[in-house]
């Protein structure tokens, strides 16, 4: 549970997303009580009551402290005084956890700019590296190309058609389905690799070890937000760089991202993964380690879990990073 207090707000090069409050009621009400922005907008009405700007707002701090939906303010400064732009949105499914709605709005004054990829963008790629959802997925009217178009931008892919209900205009009407997952919303490929073929795909050299502590429990780390499959968890590790074994590699990640220091000898080789991404091939080997110095500290806000080897398989991983996990679950 959280609430708006604890939310920190997700920033991006010109917007602040944050809680609604109170305060925002008068200028949310103003932008909304327009027929171009209702009419695109399933769950508005029009004319927009000023009375339901306050309860809605109310209730959207409900929500996020119960960590079943997140609607955030989109702001902006101008001439020192923030301004609200509109809204942006995430609602988890309640037949399916593991999936969350997409939403969002710009008041018409402020369209034009390119805003509305950049603030749905932006929580999209938080949503993904930070609740334990899959999938993200997306509605547009059929005849609302602006809000398909910002959709396909941020890496949703049109996934069907059917109809919804529409507040403000009376009805059922027909619209264009879209989701997206990690895959289709990522970082850039890393652009570090071992051999660049002429044709075919790059390789990638990346080395992985599982910490295993006293108790026999296995160290996962999730990926943060601004990496490629954000919110993922997996073995920890990285890139090697030119010149580097995948040993020293380790050695430097684990001292870099876990401030604990390992010797080459205490790392022993395990397995290795080969997997195929759509633009590169991971060529990943796997050490097994249970010596170290100092005490496993997340050095760069990552989250951590010390997992049995029973449950990994209820974290979600890598397409590269599962094989291993049966492998090292009959291994200890």
């Amino acid at each position: 549970m959280e609430n708006s207090q604890d939310f920190a707000p997700l920033i991006t090069d010109r917007l602040r997303l944050r809680p609604l409050q109170a305060g925002d009621a008068a200028a949310l009400h103003r932008l909304v009580n327009d027929w171009e922005v209702a009419k695109t907008l399933a769950r508005v009405p029009f004319p927009y009551p000023r009375d339901l700007a306050d309860e809605w707002i109310a209730s959207t701090s409900t929500q996020l402290a119960a960590g079943t939906a997140w609607h955030l303010a989109v702001t902006r400064q101008v001439d020192g005084a923030e301004v609200l732009l509109g809204c942006v949105g995430l609602t988890l499914d309640t037949k399916n956890p593991k999936e969350a709605e997409l939403g969002y709005w710009i008041g018409r004054p402020h369209w034009g700019q390119g805003l509305g990829p950049e603030a749905a963008g932006r929580l999209a790629h938080w949503a993904l590296a930070n609740l334990e959802i899959d999938r993200l997925v997306a509605s547009a009217l059929v005849d609302n190309e602006r809000s398909a178009a910002v959709l396909r931008r941020i890496g949703f892919k049109e996934s069907g058609a059917g109809s919804q209900e529409f507040i403000s205009r009376g009805g059922a009407m027909p619209v264009r389905l879209f989701s997206a997952t990690r895959m289709d919303i990522a970082a850039e490929a890393p652009a570090q690799v071992m051999t660049a073929p002429a044709s075919g795909k790059p390789t990638l050299l990346v080395a992985a070890v599982a910490l295993i502590d006293g108790e026999g429990r296995v160290l996962l780390a999730r990926r943060p937000e601004g990496k490629p499959l954000a919110g993922l968890w997996e073995f920890p590790g990285g890139k090697v760089a030119p010149g580097e074994t995948p040993e020293e590699a380790l050695i430097r990640e684990l001292h870099e991202e876990l401030g604990i220091d390992v010797s080459a000898a205490c790392l022993g080789p395990f397995t290795f993964a080969s997997h195929t991404y759509e633009k590169f091939h991971l060529l990943m080997p796997l050490y097994l380690c249970r010596r170290w110095q100092g005490q496993v500290t997340a050095m760069e806000g990552q989250a951590l879990a010390w997992v049995r080897p029973v449950r990994l398989g209820d974290y979600a991983m890598p397409p590269a990073d599962i094989p291993l996990v049966a492998m090292l679950r009959d291994f200890l």
